[in-house]
């Protein structure tokens, strides 16, 4: 068989195979989704599934956690969809930079009391969590009030939680994780964070 052949017989297989599944899979449900990890790229990952929302018409919350002040051209744009999207920034800093357990455990109360209201809303149909895994971590948030809310929410609605070191209780109750692997990163060799690749 020549090499074009067995591309072409390759192939067929893989289509095959994969005509299998999207026959299969005809269940619709609201997503619990995790992007988390030490490699970057979470919160953009989360905020690219805001934008397919927003195309789509619908209605999206973005709630972050513990970043704080940083101005970002994300969140002006965002913003900018007018009420088919909210964004709440309500950390104060890193928690290197606050460095004040009892502040940033009631910014992060406050930040999680604003995002059930939104997962109780069916209008929403994403409601995104930014840092929320290391509200979780640190045990600012219990996982163990989290989950059940998440569970509760309304049927069609998408969570996505982004924030390194995902809890194991949390990776287990959701539809899809992905873990950000860091390879390579310019701010280990000096250079500082750059408009449209950082903020």
């Amino acid at each position: 068989m020549t090499d074009d052949a067995e591309h072409q017989a390759r192939m067929q297989r893989l289509k095959a195979s994969v005509d299998r599944r999207i026959e299969a899979a005809q269940e619709e449900k609201g997503l619990v989704i995790v992007y988390t990890g030490a490699g970057k790229g979470k919160t953009t990952a989360a905020l690219g599934m805001a934008l397919r929302c927003i195309g789509h018409g619908m209605k999206v919350a973005i709630v972050q956690f513990i970043k704080g002040a940083i101005d970002t051209a994300e969140e002006r744009v965002l913003k900018s969809f007018g009420e088919q999207v909210v964004f709440l920034r309500m950390g104060e800093g890193y928690t290197w930079e606050t460095q004040d357990r009892a502040r940033d455990t009631d910014m992060a109360q406050k930040a999680w009391a604003a995002a059930v209201e939104f997962l109780r809303n069916p209008a929403y149909a994403m409601v995104i969590l930014d840092e929320f895994n290391i509200a979780l971590q640190h045990d600012y948030v219990q996982l163990a009030d989290v989950l059940p809310i998440v569970q509760a929410r309304p049927p069609m609605q998408h969570v996505v939680i982004t924030g390194r070191g995902a809890k194991k209780d949390l990776i287990e109750a959701a539809d899809l994780v992905t873990e950000m692997g860091q390879v390579k990163h310019p701010f280990r060799k000096g250079v500082k964070a750059q408009k449209g690749v950082e903020f």
